[in-house]
């Protein structure tokens, strides 16, 4: 980031080039209470059920508070991110809630934000520097390496300790990347289970997933599990383990979770995930941003846990799962 970024002038000239020809209707959806505050939401990728879930969340706290939300995708973009921040900006709205694309990213936007004195929460992910009111997140190293001692656990049951395990994870720029890697390693060193490679996601999509599996099976014969830093894409993984006739030979372990999940942990298809709870982030992101605009103290970083959930309490989970994982009580 150049020191230049940190001046007005830079920030109209941001406005001039940004918003040309740039269409913000396909890309927001609005709540409308009456005469009431503005906050915006940027979510990282909304097409994303974990994005999507967490929007969720924080559309009905924003609703019950009485605020006028818009919600912004950012598309897996960086400048998509930043086009929505200046618009934000431009429209004077009364606060931020940011997932961002990359911790870096975050801190472009939290300079910006602070230029034009609006508060913002981050929602997950994380930033490399920047004021902030509250950072909410989930405790992604923990995490990560309660469902990787659940891997270790099955592979020990299963013989496999010898085998070699693979990860697909999501980008390393983030914060909560970093902190996922570094606490399966960790539940991986542990167990004596050796490392077969990482694999960065970038386009988030069904095919990458898809390649990136048959890659590493194809790669190393020893390969015993994947485990994916993410949820959306593991029926592509699924895909690709049937594909190349390795059913029963190589295991799957989830990051996040899908409506799915809990029955394809009880029967077996994959062995379980580490669940973040995005419904209840997005509460909690737009709890924190009310209560700073009402001149409360807040915490600075708020970290809600991860549920670990394997086959053992998948059956005993499930209603918090729905609720706070999943946010399915606003369909019920």
């Amino acid at each position: 980031m150049t020191p230049v970024m940190g001046s007005v002038r830079s920030l109209l000239l941001c406005l001039i080039v940004l918003f040309s020809g740039f269409s913000y209707a396909e890309n927001s959806v609005k709540t409308l209470p009456v005469n009431a505050a503005k906050i915006v939401y940027i979510g990282s990728d909304i097409e994303i059920p974990f994005w999507k879930t967490m929007s969720r969340g924080i559309a009905q706290r924003a609703k019950a508070l009485g605020y006028e939300l818009t919600i912004y995708n950012a598309e897996n973009s960086v400048k998509t991110e930043l086009q929505h921040t200046v618009k934000a900006i431009r429209d004077g709205v009364d606060g931020i809630i940011i997932s961002p694309q990359t911790s870096s990213s975050c801190a472009m936007v939290l300079k910006l934000a602070k230029e034009a004195s609006i508060p913002v929460v981050i929602a997950d992910i994380g930033t490399d520097g920047g004021d902030y009111v509250s950072y909410i997140s989930s405790d992604n190293h923990q995490g990560a390496y309660d469902i990787g001692r659940v891997l270790v656990t099955n592979l020990k049951a299963l013989g496999w300790q010898a085998g070699e395990v693979g990860i697909i994870a999501i980008p390393q720029k983030r914060l909560n990347g970093q902190a996922r890697t570094a606490g399966f390693m960790k539940a991986m060193i542990e167990g004596g289970i050796t490392s077969a490679g990482i694999k960065q996601m970038k386009t988030f999509s069904q095919q990458e997933t898809y390649d990136y599996s048959v890659g590493l099976m194809k790669r190393h014969p020893d390969l015993k599990a994947i485990w994916l830093q993410t949820s959306h894409t593991v029926s592509s993984a699924l895909r690709a383990v049937s594909d190349l006739g390795k059913e029963g030979d190589v295991v799957l372990i989830a990051f996040d979770a899908e409506p799915e999940f809990p029955d394809l942990i009880r029967d077996n298809v994959i062995l379980g995930s580490a669940m973040q709870q995005p419904y209840l982030m997005g509460q909690e992101a737009v709890f924190a941003l009310d209560s700073h605009l009402q001149g409360n103290q807040v915490d600075k970083h708020i970290r809600l846990p991860i549920l670990s959930i394997s086959k053992e309490n998948v059956i005993e989970k499930l209603s918090l799962i729905q609720m706070t994982v999943l946010g399915l009580e606003q369909t019920n």
